[in-house]
Formats: structure tokens, sequence, C-alpha cells
């Protein structure tokens, strides 16, 4: 595991193709009960506009029952929420699992740390899918 302190995005590696990695984490979602709002496939996107990049795609997710005690302990915590899962191939082809850390975002929105459990399933979801 790696983790830019600076910026609070910790990345893991993937055993598995970004499209396998991202079925992963959808059929682990849904076994869940997570809510998956938005699916954001950036390098389809930059194609249709004529572009190439290495596979990327956003996965946007939560559970307002876990979030919406965060944005009403710190509104500004809603930048930040739902939560979000990065799966990137980087130019070597290797496949990452990227999110912000649970406790980042805790110090950055500075919401209480009884809250914290709220986000940091992320860790498990983003670790089980890269398995």
């Amino acid at each position: 595991m790696t983790t830019a302190v600076d910026s609070g995005i910790v990345s893991k590696p993937s055993h598995h193709s970004v499209n396998e990695t991202v079925d992963r984490l959808k059929n682990i979602l849904q076994t869940k009960g997570v809510t998956l709002f938005a699916l954001v496939d950036h390098s389809g996107e930059a194609e249709k506009a004529g572009l190439k990049m290495p596979p990327t795609k956003l996965l946007i997710f939560g559970n307002p029952k876990a979030g919406t005690p965060l944005m009403l302990a710190a509104s500004t915590s809603a930048i930040d929420l739902p939560l979000k899962i990065l799966v990137s191939e980087d130019n070597q082809g290797k496949v990452w699992v990227s999110y912000n850390s649970p406790e980042y975002l805790r110090q950055r929105h500075s919401f209480p740390a009884d809250l914290l459990p709220n986000i940091a399933v992320v860790e498990a979801l983003a670790a089980k899918a890269a398995e």
C-alpha cells in the first residue's frame, strides 16, 4: 500500500485488469447493499474526444445512513462524499485502486473521530476488489 501523505490518497495494486477490478467492486457494493451512484469512464470519454489514455474509471458510491451524519457534523465533507474509488492503469500496465484516506478526510473536515467508521469501509472495499 502506498499513501501520498500530502494528498491523502491511498493506492493499492490490483491483481486484475481495470474492467475486472471495477466488476469486482460493483459486485461487492451490490452484495453489501451500497448504492453505486455513478461510474465515470474517463478513458472512454477521452477516446470519444479523440484522445488516448490508459484505462481509468471512477466509481462513486455510498450509503446515506453513513454519509449523512458526516455531512451534519461537517457540512464541507459533502464535497468529498459520496465516497469514490479510482481504478486506473499506469503507463507500465499496472492497475491501481486509489481512494481518499478516511483519516485524511476526518482531518480535512474536522468531523468527530467516532464518525470515522462511517467511511472506513472504503479501505476494505478497495482491498477486496484488488485481491
